[in-house]
């Protein structure tokens, strides 16, 4: 099937793609304006060019720029007059965001707010359109202008004082409305550019967290999509796919995808990690579907220290790009390598390589059913994350395919349903019908991480999988060990018979547990280490359902520092089983296998390693040759620590 495609964001009639840096000075940081400095502006600006940036991020500082209900503040206007105009004599652009707002551990209020509500009170909302209007009027015309964004990050910000958004969230049809008229004043200044909301891409469907965004109401209003990504992970491999599976659930929703806001404080990571971070942030984005890639941000603020908010969150003050006195660091040097590599597949003409792979991502996710719990949500992000990276490091990455959208495309080999408690009823015999037709189904069972209707919520369990259950009502079934161990009983797709998955067991009291089973037409491929079925296939019509009695994926999903781990052997299995189409592999867990795919026809190979260490691996090219972008032969590529080469496939 087809992934969602790497969408480009359009200005004026022309695709572009954004690489730049969300922008301070360090004259003032958020109070720039204030102490505007051309000269240093200049600076700041031409070392990001240099090292291949075309554009930024800028800020209208709301307290600052409009001192009053009905008043800009016209000789900071002048200044971001001259802010775009440099912009332009350097050959960047920029996206001014509107309401700031929230910035950096601070809430920033115009000293008229009066504690009003900023999405629901009438009088407030339309002084925010008129703020967006009247700065659009003014600056439209300005080629330096590439987009607009309304707010920074508005679900910390857009309450009333005090009141916390993760708490009491917002009313959908509140935001949204807020969203249509600050949007409509945009096109009502002469506003012509891509537009979006700069809220973080945070909404339900994407964190299971209601906050009174809707990411598909945004994307009904909005040009592209902006997700703000600063995860803290207790696993490598999920730390360096963080950004990039955020990316892939926001593609789904049909619109460009610039990844607004990402990068690292040098307090929290010294200079190779911070270069490593940015490294697998940026390709693996690129491979879920990124187009546009906007790093937090251009400089270090040491001389800022005795300044909210750098005053009372120190670490605010290194996230940049270049140190305080102008120097790059090594962020910068990866940014400059990754424009370069951009450049050289010619990128805007390129897209994603189709799927055969998918990976079904719960409703329970991104809908609120009845007498369900917003555990169950969060569960399913977490859960559908790690069978999306074991997917990548088994080199079949997949297609992300929300139940929520309907039906089931019907052009997918092979089907990962991981770690599942909840789907709708009618999706359970779809998921049958898709088997029928061919396809290779793979469930792995789950009855949650909570107490409430413990159990697995299938529609007809024991006649899908070909097993009678034998679980006792209220009880769970317990995994006493603390490795699970799979034993094949015969071959299954790369795996020959006796082959052991290791799996460490982790999960909560009703978590970590197994479905005990016994076989009614399915054939046992594993037991466990008791002599339980562990993987099960019933074959149905032209294809199967292969059914896995432990929630492997659950339990890699808690556990710290796991990845690779078994899953991504047995979805290597699977693959192979399904006839999953996959040009190029490499045995080795730690590297993944992508492709971007040119109009011309010409097929870009990433490499990308999970490793600590350098590897020198020998892919497997079943039709064709690997080369290096110059035509020079790859048969053994060299892999930096962590490291990503890009390669050419040609015809044999």
């Amino acid at each position: 099937m087809q992934r969602t495609s790497a969408r480009l964001t359009v200005v004026g009639d022309q695709p572009v793609i954004w690489l730049g840096a969300n922008y301070w000075s360090r004259t003032g940081g958020p109070l720039m304006w204030r102490s505007y400095d051309p000269d240093v502006v200049d600076a700041e600006l031409r070392v990001l060019r240099d090292h291949g940036l075309n554009m930024t991020r800028s800020f209208f500082y709301w307290p600052d720029f409009m001192p009053a209900p009905d008043h800009l503040d016209e000789e900071l206007c002048a200044r971001f007059a001259d802010f775009l105009d440099r912009h332009h004599t350097l050959g960047m652009t920029t996206v001014p965001t509107f309401l700031v707002g929230h910035m950096s551990g601070e809430n920033w209020d115009p000293s008229w707010r009066g504690g009003r509500d900023l999405y629901s009170d009438v009088w407030l909302v339309s002084r925010q359109a008129w703020f967006a209007r009247e700065t659009v009027r003014r600056y439209a015309g300005h080629p330096a202008v590439a987009g607009w964004l309304v707010s920074n990050e508005m679900p910390i910000y857009g309450r009333q004082p005090g009141v916390r958004s993760d708490q009491v969230p917002a009313e959908r049809e509140t935001v949204a409305a807020w969203a249509q008229i600050v949007l409509d004043a945009v096109r009502a200044g002469g506003g012509t550019q891509p537009v979006s909301l700069g809220d973080g891409a945070w909404g339900l469907e994407n964190s299971g967290h209601d906050n009174g965004f809707r990411l598909a109401d945004t994307a009904d209003l909005c040009d592209f999509l902006g997700p703000h990504v600063y995860r803290m992970e207790d696993d490598p491999v999920r730390q360096h796919y963080a950004a990039a599976w955020v990316c892939e659930l926001t593609g789904t929703f049909q619109r460009p995808v610039v990844l607004e806001e990402f990068g690292v404080s040098s307090d929290f990571a010294a200079g190779p990690g911070a270069a490593r971070y940015y490294r697998q942030t940026l390709h693996n984005s690129l491979l879920a579907g990124a187009t546009g890639w906007i790093a937090w941000n251009n400089t270090d603020y040491d001389n800022l220290s005795e300044q909210p908010p750098y005053r009372h969150h120190a670490f605010e003050m290194h996230f940049g790009l270049t140190d305080t006195a102008g120097t790059p660091k090594p962020q910068l040097r990866e940014l400059r390598d990754f424009s370069e590599v951009l450049g050289a597949v010619d990128f805007p003409r390129c897209h994603r390589a189709d799927a055969d792979t998918a990976l079904l991502l719960s409703s329970y996710l991104d809908t609120v059913y009845p007498f369900t719990r917003a555990e169950d949500r969060a569960y399913v992000q977490q859960t559908g994350r790690q069978a999306w990276v074991a997917a990548r490091l088994a080199d079949a990455p997949a297609a992300v395919v929300r139940e929520s959208d309907g039906a089931l495309p019907a052009d997918v080999r092979l089907w990962l349903v991981p770690s599942t408690k909840q789907l709708l009823s009618p999706t359970w015999y779809e998921l049958e019908r898709r088997a029928r037709d061919g396809a290779t189904v793979y469930v792995s069972y789950s009855p949650g991480a909570h107490s409430e209707q413990r159990g697995p919520w299938y529609a007809h369990l024991n006649e899908l999988f070909g097993v009678r259950h034998q679980l006792e009502y209220g009880l769970v079934d317990p995994i006493e060990d603390d490795e699970v161990t799979f034993t094949l009983t015969r071959s299954f797709g790369t795996l020959p018979k006796g082959t052991e998955l290791t799996f460490r067991a982790a999960g909560t009291e009703n978590s970590r547990v197994f479905l005990p089973v016994e076989p009614d037409g399915a054939q046992v491929l594993a037991v466990d280490g008791h002599g339980r079925p562990a993987l099960l296939l019933r074959e149905t019509g032209e294809g199967c359902v292969v059914f896995c009695t432990y929630p492997i994926e659950h339990m890699a999903a808690v556990t710290p520092r796991v990845n690779p781990e078994a899953t991504t052997t047995l979805y290597d299995a699977l693959a192979a089983h399904a006839g999953v189409r996959r040009p190029v592999t490499v045995a080795d867990p730690r590297v993944a296998v992508d492709r971007l795919v040119h109009e011309d026809g010409r097929v870009f190979v990433w490499l990308v390693s999970q490793a600590r260490e350098e590897l020198a691996v020998e892919p497997v090219v079943p039709d064709g040759r690997l080369t290096t972008l110059d035509g020079a032969p790859a048969d053994t590529v060299v892999l930096a620590p962590y490291g990503v080469r890009v390669l050419r496939l040609d015809a044999a």
